[in-house]
This record gives C-alpha cells, sequence and structure tokens, in this order.
C-alpha cells in the first residue's frame, strides 16, 4: 500500500511539467520511519533530473532511505550526470522503479547499475500508469514518431462545417475552453494549409488562467504558396512542405519532395525529431483523412454539438467509406458531456 502510494505521488509531480523532449519524471524519498523526506520533479533539458532534486532535498537524511521514481533512472552521461551514481553516493538503500525506461542508453542499464551497487531494486508495480504519466515519450523511444491527437468539433449529423467551409462556431464556449486546456498540453499544434487560408488561426492557448506552455504552431503545405499576411507568422511557424517554400518567419521542413502533399508518417517523424513528440492535429477535413488513414493518428477527441446540420456539409474525414473493412475499432476512454456538447475520447 505505501509503495504504490508514494509510486503514485511520483506521478502527480511528474504531471506537473512540460519537459519534452525529455520524459516527465518524479521522485520521492521516504526515510526508514515512512516519513518523506524528499521530493523533486524534472522540469526539462539541462535541469537537474527529479531524483537529484528530491535527493538534494533530503540530504544526509537519504541514507538507507527508499526512493521512488516514475521512471528509471539513468546511467549515462547527458547533460547532467547519471542519476545512478546520485543514488548510489546518497546511500539509498531501496528504489523503487515505476516504469524501465524505453530509451536505448538506458533500458535496464540503471536497473542494474543500482543492483551491482548493492540497492535493492523493485520494478514492475503501477508500470502502466507510469506510462500514462507521458505515453508520448514512450511512443517515441520505442517508434521514432510522436504521439498525434486528433481533435475535431462537428453536428450530431456529422458535419465539421457548412458546404461553403463556414464552421464558426459549432461548439458552445464551454467546449472551445476544453479544447484549449488540450492544446495547453501539446507540443505542437497542426493544420493544413486550407485551414491556414480559411481561418486565419494563431494557434496558441487562450485561457484566463496563466499558461505556462505554448504549443509551437505547424503548416502543413504542400507545395502551394502560403498567404503572407496570416497571424500565425507572428509565432514563428514550422511550415512542412514537399518543396522550398518563401515564408515570412519561423522554420521550413521540406519531406518527401515532389509529392503534391507530405507523407503524413514523414512529416510527424520530422517533428518528432525536433523534440516535439506529443502533436495536436486540428485538420481540416483532407489533412485529417490522410494521417488517420496512414494510421499515424493514435488518440482523438471528439466535441460533438448539440446541434443538427441537417444536411449535407464537409464530412470529419476527407474520402470515401467504400466496405466495412475500411473501418477501424477504436477503444472509448472517456465520454463527458462539456457544456452543451458531448466530449468523446479514444484510441
Amino acid at each position: 500500500m505505501g509503495d504504490a502510494r508514494h509510486l503514485r505521488r511520483t506521478f502527480e509531480l511528474a504531471s506537473l511539467h512540460h519537459t519534452h523532449p525529455n520524459p516527465r519524471v518524479g521522485a520521492v524519498v521516504v526515510d526508514r520511519s515512512g516519513s518523506v523526506i524528499g521530493e523533486g520533479a524534472h522540469l526539462g533539458a539541462g535541469h537537474p533530473h527529479a531524483e537529484v532534486v528530491a535527493l538534494g532535498e533530503a540530504g544526509a537524511r537519504a541514507a538507507g532511505s527508499t526512493l521512488y521514481v516514475s521512471l528509471e533512472p539513468c546511467s549515462h552521461h547527458g547533460l547532467t550526470p547519471p542519476c545512478v551514481e546520485a543514488i548510489a553516493t546518497a546511500g539509498v538503500a531501496r528504489v523503487v522503479v515505476g516504469a524501465i525506461d524505453p530509451d536505448q542508453r538506458v533500458f535496464g542499464s540503471g536497473v542494474s547499475r543500482l543492483r551491482a551497487e548493492g540497492i535493492e531494486v523493485v520494478t514492475g508495480l503501477l508500470e502502466a500508469e507510469a506510462e500514462d504519466v507521458d505515453p508520448s515519450y514512450f511512443r517515441h523511444r520505442r517508434t521514432g514518431l510522436p504521439r498525434v491527437t486528433l481533435k475535431l468539433a462537428m453536428t450530431l449529423d456529422g458535419s465539421i462545417a457548412a458546404a461553403d467551409g463556414s464552421s464558426q462556431w459549432i461548439t458552445s464556449e464551454e467546449a472551445r475552453h476544453d479544447t484549449h486546456l488540450l492544446r495547453s498540453s501539446m507540443d505542437a499544434v497542426v493544420v493544413g494549409a486550407g485551414t491556414l487560408r480559411l481561418d486565419d488561426p494563431i494557434l496558441d492557448v487562450r485561457l484566463e488562467e496563466p499558461v505556462a506552455h505554448q504549443p509551437v504552431p505547424v503548416i502543413v503545405a504542400g507545395r502551394g504558396d502560403l498567404p503572407s499576411e496570416s497571424r500565425v507568422w507572428e509565432r514563428s511557424p514550422i511550415v512542412i512542405a514537399t518543396r522550398e517554400l518563401s515564408i515570412p518567419t519561423g522554420d521550413l521542413v521540406v519531406v518527401t519532395e515532389g509529392r503534391e502533399h507530405p507523407d503524413p508518417e514523414e512529416a510527424a517523424r520530422a517533428l518528432a525529431d525536433r523534440g516535439l513528440l506529443d502533436l495536436l492535429l486540428e485538420g481540416g477535413a483532407r489533412l485529417a483523412g490522410s494521417w488517420w488513414k496512414t494510421g499515424v493518428v493514435g488518440r482523438c477527441v471528439f466535441y460533438v454539438a448539440g446541434r443538427v446540420a441537417g444536411g449535407r456539409g464537409i464530412a470529419p474525414l476527407e474520402g470515401e467509406f467504400t466496405t466495412m473493412a475500411q473501418s477501424r475499432a477504436v477503444t472509448v476512454r472517456d465520454v463527458r458531456m462539456v457544456g452543451p456538447d458531448v466530449r468523446v475520447e479514444f484510441e
């Protein structure tokens, strides 16, 4: 019971911070009497790791203690020294690890080195919960790809916009607020060139409460030129294209050169290579359809408005649905009301 409680506290500490491309990690030090004597979390590249922060808070009291950590302690030199050295030096007697680090530079070597130092190591406790602290990190380290979340807002009868392209506002103010909360957890927000031309989005987080993190705006452009007066240029976006383009500001990334549209997997991988591990795909229908069909999308959040279009508009995913064999089974993770609308999250 105590191990699970302290380990879940490390998950809470880790979840408070946006650290990508580094993992989210939390740590707790507990003395022999069961009292918490140190806590810490990793804040990002260049900052001390969670274990070091927690051990620093515990000081000399860490001798003989148990260290709880959400992710396997690192065993390699990066911007900071290996955490296994700090743990051994502090005299920690026991380490409880939430999940083994999938990064090949660690992947079990941290646990092995701790055991070689005579430290008891417990693994396998709450492992699935530990991975849920930072699922995009685990996906990236295992596949080289980011986690892509497709977000859509639609009417009850399945339209994301009217036939003329108008879509403001399908969902309620409450649903739009929830969307900004979702954006605030992401590394980047991705839209297509059509959405840029039609809606002129700025792709930022706008909430009444202070926002510690703003996602990077990303435009998937293909071969066409982009409007130079768009508001998004104020935020220096990344532009994914299939040829060299002239852009006012930002970073141009050319993939699948010569094709009409960038390959979704190559585009996603290029963004992950830049440290963007959690992508929010906001459309429109062509981009959403192509990324869905390629299999790059792993998670979806659909806002279904308390509104009926009453006719044929623009479908959420462009492309023809010709046979049931084309459909994919999904796992629904959450369904709840957001104001008058329904929020459905699935994988």
